[in-house]
């Protein structure tokens, strides 16, 4: 697929086949993501790519503990609640994504399914964890840089007929998932990417998200015209 079609089509998938994802088509797209800048060419990455039984570990254990009630626990720092004109976005996205799933606004049973469905990273058969050395905190450097390894990932898995969503939902308690994936101290568990083959029939599917005209946060300085 051509870049500018690719960026333009991709859109974060929340529902999946029940249907593996071959190890050699992880590589090929962890490959080409990887060509992503870092900073001094630092490349502060590492990847856990979590399947099968170890990923239904994480995605019970996880849901247990939020259902208890449990705190997040979450290795890097978090901004709390969005507000403003970022709490407007999400919610936007939120409506479009209940209106097609035709979840009811009082329907308190399917909106907590909803939630749990994150905390399972969507049920998606593959998850890769996105971590960085913690010599390099407090990370804003790395975290840019990982960011841009993630856009790699979600293109290059787009372009292989694959669809992901980032998922921080899924590393809401990242103590689980240090454990069950082995993930050494010193590294700092960043976020996770949900990663399968697309279900079609899943409605949410079909969302897309809104982005803001170019006027609303670009400016232009020193340009004559």
């Amino acid at each position: 697929m051509e870049f500018e079609a690719l960026v333009r089509t991709r859109r974060s998938i929340r529902g999946y086949q029940d249907k593996p994802v071959p190890r050699r088509v992880i590589e090929e797209i962890i490959e080409v993501a990887k060509g992503a800048p870092s900073s001094m060419n630092s490349q502060p990455w590492h990847v856990h790519v979590l399947t099968g039984e170890p990923l239904d570990q994480v995605r019970q254990r996880n849901t247990e503990m939020m259902l208890a009630g449990a705190q997040a626990k979450r290795d890097i720092l978090t901004h709390g609640p969005y507000e403003g004109v970022h709490r407007q976005r999400q919610v936007d996205i939120a409506k479009k994504l209940f209106e097609a799933m035709d979840i009811a606004r009082d329907d308190k049973e399917r909106r907590q399914d909803w939630v749990m469905r994150g905390f399972r990273q969507f049920d998606a058969p593959v998850s890769l964890v996105l971590t960085y050395d913690r010599t390099l905190d407090p990370g804003a450097t790395c975290h840019f840089d990982l960011g841009a390894l993630s856009y790699g990932i979600v293109l290059a898995a787009w372009d292989r007929g694959l669809g992901t969503v980032v998922n921080g939902q899924g590393i809401m308690r990242s103590d689980i998932v240090r454990e069950i994936a082995g993930i050494p101290d010193d590294e700092v568990i960043m976020t996770c990417i949900a990663m399968g083959y697309p279900d079609d029939s899943f409605s949410a599917n079909a969302v897309r998200s809104v982005r803001e005209p170019n006027d609303r946060f670009v400016r232009y300085v020193g340009f004559e015209d």
